[in-house]
């Protein structure tokens, strides 16, 4: 499960960093494939420069190339390591250089059975208000959760759009509460999998139950698409984290996040950076 789960992030990076080299109009960025996973460079600053799905085929061989692509862009490696990986391959990264930066939690959930209706009012983003949305989402991020581990990661609102827009093939939710926005989330189907990402409730209406309702109005749709499991990555300890168990999310394992360069500024999508 772990190999399906990382092979499908690194699609999902893929994707959306192709996305964003499409919406810049050059082609300063890359997606490399490196040892079963992706390396991936969007934008300076972007969510989606790192190395995702390592650990489940070998050794990266090629890390001396993608090192040096990296540091010709000025950007640090930034690899996200499932602790359920081939160790040797942590020990390898290690060796070269790389440092523990933090760690975050994936959860996962088996669909196929019946899911609570969620409460309130909950349903698809209009395309006309797009950007609105974006920019109400990227404004929400910037006030963090305050419980759990703390993020080692900064983003301007800016680099937050960016990144919303460039999540590729996602399906957008809009959540309203007393008839004003109260927060969104997304979800992307990968191979089966729901990957939950995206979300954020606006600081007035927090602790509101506004995450619960677009949890269980992605968990419907996802099962309702056929997915047999969906995944939410979050901070450790995060409320974000209790509110996916809630609603009947595991811990199914850890990620290292370990960097070599400068410290990172870039995402590893975890949907604890914005409270619920």
């Amino acid at each position: 499960m772990a190999r399906r789960i990382e092979h499908a992030e690194a699609r999902f990076v893929a994707a959306c960093s192709s996305s964003a080299r499409v919406r810049l109009g050059d082609d300063a960025g890359f997606v490399r494939p490196l040892a079963g996973g992706v390396a991936s460079f969007a934008e300076a600053d972007s969510p989606f420069n790192k190395v995702a799905g390592l650990g489940f085929a070998g050794l990266p061989e090629d890390l001396d190339e993608v090192e040096a692509a990296f540091a010709e862009l000025g950007s640090p490696v930034q690899v996200e390591l499932s602790h359920l990986a081939d160790p040797v391959v942590g020990a390898f990264l290690t060796a070269r250089g790389y440092r523990l930066e933090s760690y975050e939690n994936v959860l996962g959930r088996r669909l196929g059975g019946p899911v609570e209706a969620a409460g309130g009012e909950v349903r698809p983003c209009r395309d006309d208000e797009l950007e609105a949305w974006l920019a109400a989402i990227a404004d929400a991020s910037m006030v963090t959760d305050t419980e759990g581990l703390p993020s080692h990661e900064d983003f301007s609102p800016g680099i937050i759009v960016n990144a919303l827009r460039d999540m590729a093939g996602v399906r957008r939710y809009t959540a309203e509460r007393n008839g004003e926005f109260a927060g969104g989330a997304s979800f992307r189907i990968t191979d089966g999998i729901a990957q939950f990402a995206g979300a954020a409730t606006m600081p007035a209406h927090r602790r509101r139950g506004v995450q619960t309702a677009l949890l269980r109005t992605r968990l419907a749709a996802a099962t309702a698409a056929g997915c047999d499991v969906a995944i939410v990555t979050t901070l450790p300890g995060s409320k974000s984290q209790q509110n996916a168990q809630r609603q009947g999310f595991d811990l199914l394992y850890a990620r290292a996040i370990l960097v070599k360069g400068t410290s990172a500024t870039s995402s590893s999508g975890a949907e604890s950076r914005q409270a619920s």
